[in-house]
C-alpha cells in the first residue's frame, strides 16, 4: 500500500521534473522564434545608448557621450550595454541578439522566479509559479521586446529572492544571502528608480519580526534586529557597485539618483493621447482604475485569480501567530511587494501609458503567490480524495491551456494579449491599445517587400517612397537601404500604417494586412497618384 507521504514525495519529484521541462521549452522556442520580433519605438535609441555605454568604458570614461545621451543617462543601462557586448560575439545582427539577449533574461527571470517559490512552498509551489509566468503573455511577450521593464523586473526578483532569504535566515543572514541582496538592488535601482519601491514590503517584513519579537523580549529584539541589519550593511556597497556598473551617471554626482528620482516624479514628456476603456484620454488624465482594469484583463484569468488568493492568503497567514515569525515575513513581504505599487497608483494617479509595460515587475511576485495558493489547493484536494485532487489539477491546467493556446496564435504580439474577460484582442481592440510598441511594422514591411516582388508595376527611377505611421525605424530597418521612409504621405508611393486609434484608415488600395484573431495589427496600401494628406486621425500633438 503506498503511503501518503509516499505520494507527496513522488508529486514532488514530478513538480520539479516538470519546471525542469518548462524551463527547457521556453528556452527551445525562444532559439526558435527570437528573429520574429521586429523592432519598437525606441529600439533603435536604446541600441545606440547601449553602444555608447560600450564605449564609455572601452575609452577608460573619455568618451562621455553616454552620460547626456537623450535621457536614457536617467535610466540604467544594463540591458543595452550587455546587448552590445553579446553582439559583438554572436553571429546575429544587433537587433536580433537584442530579441536573444532579451529572451535569456526572461528565462533568468523565471528560474528566480521559481527559486523564491520553491523556497516558500516547496516543489509543487515552485512548478505552479513557473508554469504561471511561463504562460503569462504580458511577461512571455515583453521578454522579447522591452529593454527596460523586464530586466527590471529580473532585477526586482533577485532582489526578492535575496530579502525572502534574509528574512528567512533572519537575524544572520549567510553570505550568499547578502550577496544577492546586494546585487538585486543595485541591479534594480540602477535599472529605474522605482527600484526603491522594495523598501516598504521589506520594512514590513521586518517590522513584524520586531514586533513578535518585542512581545517576548524588547532588548532582544532590538539586539536582533541590528545584528540583522548590521549583517546587511556590506550588501549596501555590493548594491552601490552593482548600480554604478550599469548606470554610471548615477555615480557622477552623488546627487544623481535623487535628480533622477525628481525627474521621473512628475510626466517628462508633453502629454499624448491614448485609447483606454473605449476613449481617447491623455495620458495624464487616466482614471485611478487604469492598472487595475488592465492587469485585470491582461494577465491570464488563472493567473489572476491564483495570484489575488495568493495574496490574501498571505496575508492571513502572517497575521496568524502559530506561523513562526520568519515565514511570516516572507509572506508579507512577498504580498506587499504585490499589492502595494498598484495601491500606490490608485491613490497618486500618476501618467498612464503603453498598458502596464511598467508594472511587469509585479508579475513575479503575484506568479509566486498563485503558486503558493496552487500548492495549497493541491495539498488540500489531496488530503479529500483523488477526484478532488483531479478536479482542481483539472481546473489548474485548462486555465493554463487558455494562455498558451493564445501565444501561439498572437505570435510575435504575445504582449498584446486581453484575457477572455476582455473578449480577447478581438474585443479589446476597440477598447485599448494593443500595438502600443509598434511590432507589427516588421510584418508589415515583409509583406509590402513580397507584394512588391509579385506586382507588374514599374518602379520610377528613385527608391519607392513609403510613408509610415509608425516607428520609422523599424521600417527603414527591415526594408534596407533601397528604400526610403518618411512620415509624410505626400509623395509617397506606399503607406504603412498601424492598427492604432490614431493611425487613419486610408481610402486607397489595401495591399497587405497584418492580423491576429480578427485584430488588425497593420495595413499595406498603395497610395500612388492619391491625394492622402496625412496617415493621423489626430493632429500632432
Amino acid at each position: 500500500m503506498v503511503t501518503q507521504p509516499a505520494i507527496v514525495r513522488a508529486a514532488e519529484r514530478l513538480a520539479d521534473a516538470l519546471s525542469l521541462a518548462v524551463f527547457a521549452v521556453v528556452a527551445i522556442v525562444a532559439a526558435l522564434t527570437f528573429r520574429h520580433y521586429g523592432l519598437g519605438w525606441d529600439d533603435y535609441t536604446h541600441a545606440e545608448y547601449g553602444g555608447l555605454l560600450l564605449r564609455l568604458y572601452e575609452s577608460g570614461f573619455s568618451d562621455q557621450r553616454a552620460l547626456s545621451f537623450v535621457n536614457l543617462y536617467a535610466y540604467g543601462g544594463g540591458f543595452d550595454m550587455l546587448a552590445a557586448l553579446v553582439a559583438k560575439i554572436l553571429p546575429f545582427d544587433l537587433f536580433e541578439t537584442r530579441r536573444l539577449v532579451g529572451a535569456a533574461v526572461g528565462i533568468v527571470g523565471l528560474f528566480i522566479t521559481w527559486r523564491i517559490a520553491r523556497r516558500l512552498g516547496g516543489p509543487i509551489a515552485g512548478f505552479l509559479t513557473v508554469a504561471l509566468l511561463a504562460a503569462c503573455p504580458l511577461y512571455y511577450g515583453h521578454m522579447f521586446i522591452n529593454p527596460k521593464d523586464v530586466p527590471f523586473a529580473v532585477a526586482m526578483a533577485l532582489l526578492a529572492l535575496g530579502l525572502v532569504r534574509a528574512f528567512d535566515e533572519y537575524p544572520t543572514p549567510s553570505v550568499a544571502t547578502i550577496a544577492l541582496v546586494g546585487i538585486g538592488f543595485g541591479l534594480s535601482f540602477g535599472s529605474r528608480v522605482m527600484g526603491a519601491l522594495a523598501v516598504v514590503p521589506a520594512g514590513a517584513a521586518l517590522a513584524l519580526i520586531l514586533a513578535v519579537d518585542v512581545r517576548k523580549d524588547a532588548r532582544a529584539a532590538l539586539g536582533r534586529a541590528g545584528r540583522f541589519l548590521l549583517r546587511l550593511l556590506p550588501a549596501l556597497l555590493v548594491a552601490y557597485a552593482a548600480m554604478a556598473l550599469v548606470w554610471p551617471w548615477s555615480v557622477v554626482s552623488p546627487l544623481n539618483p535623487l535628480r533622477a528620482l525628481f525627474y521621473f516624479s512628475q510626466f517628462f514628456e508633453k502629454p499624448w493621447k491614448e485609447l483606454f476603456d473605449g476613449a481617447i484620454v491623455a495620458v495624464t488624465d487616466m482614471p485611478r482604475s487604469y492598472v487595475p482594469t488592465l492587469f485585470l484583463l491582461k494577465a491570464p484569468v488563472v493567473f489572476v485569480a491564483l495570484g489575488v488568493a495568493g495574496a490574501l492568503g498571505a496575508l492571513v497567514a502572517a497575521a496568524k501567530a502559530a506561523t513562526p515569525a520568519e515565514r511570516r515575513a516572507g509572506l508579507l513581504f512577498l504580498a506587499v511587494s504585490a499589492l502595494f505599487p498598484i495601491a500606490y497608483v490608485v491613490l497618486t494617479r500618476p501618467a498612464g501609458y503603453n498598458g502596464i509595460r511598467h508594472f511587469v515587475f509585479l508579475l513575479p511576485p503575484f506568479a509566486v503567490l498563485g503558486g503558493l495558493a496552487g500548492a495549497w489547493l493541491t495539498a488540500r484536494s489531496m488530503r479529500l480524495s483523488r477526484a478532488a485532487a483531479a478536479g482542481v489539477a483539472a481546473l489548474i491546467l485548462a486555465g493554463l491551456i487558455e494562455p498558451v493556446v493564445a501565444i501561439v496564435k498572437l505570435h510575435p504580439y504575445e504582449y498584446t494579449y486581453f484575457n477572455p474577460l476582455a473578449g480577447g484582442v478581438q474585443a479589446a481592440e476597440r477598447r485599448f491599445m494593443l500595438d502600443y510598441w509598434g511590432l507589427a511594422s516588421k510584418e508589415a514591411a515583409q509583406g509590402l517587400r513580397t507584394k512588391l516582388a509579385t506586382m507588374d508595376a514599374p518602379q520610377p527611377a528613385r527608391p519607392w517612397r513609403i510613408a509610415v505611421c509608425g516607428p520609422q525605424r523599424a521600417v527603414k530597418v527591415e526594408l534596407g537601404p533601397d528604400y526610403v521612409t518618411q512620415w509624410q504621405s505626400q509623395g509617397a508611393d506606399f503607406a504603412i500604417s498601424l492598427g492604432v486609434f490614431y493611425c487613419a484608415r486610408l481610402d486607397a488600395p489595401l495591399l497587405f494586412e497584418v492580423a491576429r484573431e480578427g485584430a488588425v495589427y497593420a495595413r499595406v496600401y498603395d497610395i500612388r497618384g492619391r491625394e492622402i494628406p496625412t496617415l493621423l486621425t489626430l493632429p500632432p500633438p
